[in-house]
């Protein structure tokens, strides 16, 4: 249904032309977005070119003022305008009181709103944009190859977790889900699609490439979601995601999430949202009050001991690096001091990669050794620690590597490691994160280290991965058969982590 056609929306449109903006939490004054610059193909302007407008803190642009006023948030999931079967269904998952973006942001995006949405990591923003998505695309039907609705998100795990997360309300729903994203055979994806699928979630370069070939057509799509549009931003993705955008029915809902809103974003706000209602849940910096920061000052020649003797303790940790070099060479010390740890990069296949992530959050595996892949779109219940072992390069990074503990209002720890000459440059991301941390000198086999990380000393007898019994299971043959297979690569190391639990897997 596109906004012409809206005759039961709770608001009617103008479209005279650009709109009021100022920037959401105390940032900013007010500015108005001016005549259009450009304006997508088949339709009236969106907006355009804009004016002088107030700087934001810290990056973020000016949020834009919303013309029509929102409608009161809600207290409960049934309060809203919901099919009876994703009532059901929500209740049969244990999800009964929404978190705040959902509350503020699903009344208005029923109603057929354009939203944009900021909370961190974990604050429940799939639900959010998710249900309304579902709600809307409900009783219809989608031909082969034309889907009803497409989500975007930057990574392919975060299209895995996106999907995980709708797969039960979908199927309330008798919706069908299409994820499309790279690493993955094309043939299979572009099957599904000719097969029908009402909901498309996928990362832009594989839908690109699958509209090149034929396979897919957005011009019945009419709701888009961007999820986590500032990291596509990062990424490069800003020209393909606009040539995508340009492809949908141009009078369609649109709704952008992300956990930091900084001027990467303002294009995709000014050239594509109409009179959004905004919601921001948490401050620009993203910082959760559950969540303890420490800052550890080490020495080069203790950093390899201090990170192996925390990555011994009791429960899963996450540890971040810069590169897949030293996320290999690490996970290859761990597991030869006895610490059950598995790698996870842009190096890895998909399949690999899913793997390592079932066999962590299953605690098959106690240590994700990881690069920034796995800041974003992975979600681990009981998670409590995160380690960067390197430092990340910016506060954005922080944050985000940081939000993968300390989520759906859990407690956590994120630790960095910082050797001498990082310290100046450590104090500085952190003033622009907007957190104080708790600052210690440590060093391996110390009390202190022990008492604010749960480092312990490693066994020190090596540990090979080897597949769980239920993966073994999955993979079919006798047991004979799967070990004459496996028999030549018996050496070999592999990683690992979960499905999702019944709460809400916040994203």
């Amino acid at each position: 249904m596109n906004r012409t056609a809206r005759t039961n929306d709770r608001y009617s449109r103008t479209r005279s032309g650009g709109f009021h903006s100022q920037s959401g939490g105390g940032q900013g004054g007010q500015s108005r977005y001016g005549a259009p610059g450009r304006s997508v193909p088949g339709s009236g302007p969106r907006s355009g070119g804009y004016g002088r407008r107030p700087a934001a803190k810290q990056g973020e642009f000016a949020l834009p003022k919303t013309i029509t006023p929102a409608l009161p948030a809600a207290e409960a999931f049934a309060d809203l305008d919901l099919p009876a079967p994703l009532l059901a269904a929500l209740a049969a998952e244990g999800v009964t009181t929404p978190f705040p973006i959902q509350a503020a942001t699903l009344p208005n995006s029923l109603a057929g709103r354009d939203v944009l949405g900021r909370g961190r990591t974990g604050s429940g923003k799939t639900l959010a944009f998710g249900l309304a998505l579902l709600a809307r695309t409900a009783g219809r039907r989608a031909d082969a190859r034309r889907p009803l609705a497409l989500v975007l998100v930057p990574t392919r795990e975060l299209a895995q977790q996106v999907t995980d997360a709708l797969t039960p309300y979908a199927k309330s729903l008798k919706l069908r889900l299409a994820t499309v994203v790279g690493g993955m055979s094309i043939g299979r994806q572009a099957s599904a699609l000719r097969g029908g699928a009402e909901v498309v979630v996928a990362t832009p370069g594989r839908l690109k490439d699958l509209i090149e070939r034929g396979d897919v057509r957005l011009d019945r799509v009419t709701i888009t979601v961007l999820d986590e549009a500032d990291q596509m931003a990062d990424m490069g993705f800003m020209p393909q995601v606009t040539e995508l955008l340009d492809q949908v029915a141009p009078e369609g809902q649109r709704m952008l999430f992300s956990a930091t809103l900084d001027r990467n974003v303002d294009l995709l706000v000014r050239r594509y949202l109409h009179d959004p209602v905004v919601h921001s849940v948490d401050p620009a910096a993203g910082a959760v009050t559950t969540m303890e920061h420490h800052v550890l000052y080490v020495h080069g020649a203790d950093k390899y001991a201090t990170t192996t003797e925390i990555a011994a303790r009791d429960g899963r940790v996450i540890m971040f690096l810069d590169t897949k070099h030293a996320v290999d060479k690490l996970t290859d010390h761990l597991l030869n001091s006895g610490v059950r740890a598995a790698a996870l990069h842009g190096g890895k296949s998909q399949p690999q990669r899913t793997r390592t992530l079932t066999r962590f959050k299953t605690g098959h595996v106690t240590v994700l050794v990881a690069t920034n892949v796995a800041a974003r779109g992975i979600h681990v219940d009981n998670l409590d620690l995160v380690v960067n072992v390197d430092p990340p390069s910016d506060h954005k990074d922080y944050l985000h590597r940081g939000g993968r503990t300390a989520r759906a209002g859990e407690s956590g720890s994120v630790v960095t490691l910082v050797l001498p000459n990082q310290r100046r440059e450590m104090t500085r991301l952190m003033a622009d994160a907007g957190i104080t941390p708790k600052i210690a000198q440590v060093r391996s086999g110390e009390a202190e280290l022990s008492r604010i990380t749960g480092a312990q000393a490693p066994s020190g007898v090596p540990v090979t991965i080897s597949a769980p019994v239920t993966e073994r299971a999955k993979s079919g043959g006798s047991p004979s058969s799967r070990a004459r297979r496996s028999r030549p690569s018996q050496g070999r190391r592999t990683s690992s982590g979960t499905g999702n639990g019944g709460s809400q897997r916040r994203s």
